[in-house]
């Protein structure tokens, strides 16, 4: 790797970035509609296999509580994808190289990496949003707590993309940590159904799930109603992005797992 400057590289992490929205741009179809379509699909399922029989959750009508879970599944999902697909292509097809040539710190590969992934979770989250409103009834009632909740998630699913792609060394471990890790937390975080429903060891074990608090937080910032603290789910986000962001830019400053 090069010397890296004494200064930020504003206009290179500008690029960077640039190059990390055009990257998925270009895939549309793959990367914006295809999730929205599967949301759209999963919402269908749902709701046929449980006819008019679906209880309310929370005194929240089902195909509401369901239809929120999905997009901010849909978000986090996608966010992690746009930034471990990025890393682990980066390092297999061997361009790779051409970033850590260039005077980047870590900390701006990472910067750019997940504003990119930051972006796809965004309009992959609105297009969810637009296909499911025939069907679901949206309220707010914590505006700036949906756009935090948003954010925060966002961000942390890119790095942990980043990591997943630092630490995977093809496409196949790439993919195992996304089907053995990543699916199931978010899976089991109550996208569907309340944590309330759960055994209370399953209870007590949620609750050291991060996605736990990205679902519940942004469900509550729409419907007022928590299944956890939201003040101890703000904090968690807060927290675990920059440790996070800490070590994923010291891998790539060290080169680990990455250089030959």
């Amino acid at each position: 790797m090069t010397p890296r400057p004494e200064f930020t590289n504003w206009y290179g992490t500008y690029v960077l970035t640039t190059h990390e929205i055009k990257r998925f741009l270009r895939v549309y179809n793959q990367t914006i509609i295809a999730p929205a379509i599967s949301a759209l699909i999963f919402l269908s399922v749902f709701v046929l296999a449980l006819g008019g029989n679906a209880r309310p959750i929370n005194n929240i009508p089902f195909i509401n509580f369901m239809g929120y879970g999905l997009i901010i599944m849909s978000i986090v999902q996608n966010a992690f994808a746009n930034t471990s697909s990025s890393m682990i292509m980066s390092k297999v097809l061997g361009y790779i190289s051409d970033i850590l040539v260039t005077p980047f710190s870590g900390a701006e590969i990472v910067t750019a990496f997940i504003i990119g992934a930051l972006f796809r979770g965004i309009i992959v989250g609105f297009c969810v949003f637009v296909c499911l409103l025939p069907f679901v009834d949206f309220t707010c009632y914590h505006p700036l707590l949906l756009v935090y909740f948003t954010i925060f998630s966002c961000l942390l699913l890119g790095h942990l993309g980043i990591l997943t792609g630092i630490l995977a060394g093809s496409f196949d471990q790439n993919a195992a940590i996304t089907s053995y890790v990543v699916a199931p937390l978010s899976f089991l975080s109550g996208t569907f159904y309340s944590v309330e429903r759960l055994p209370q060891i399953l209870q007590t074990v949620n609750h050291y799930n991060p996605f736990f608090y990205m679902i519940d937080g942004f469900r509550y910032s729409l419907t007022g109603h928590a299944d956890s603290n939201i003040n101890a789910g703000i904090i968690i986000l807060l927290v675990s992005n920059v440790i996070l962001f800490f070590i994923t830019s010291k891998m790539l400053d060290k080169g680990w797992r990455i250089k030959g």
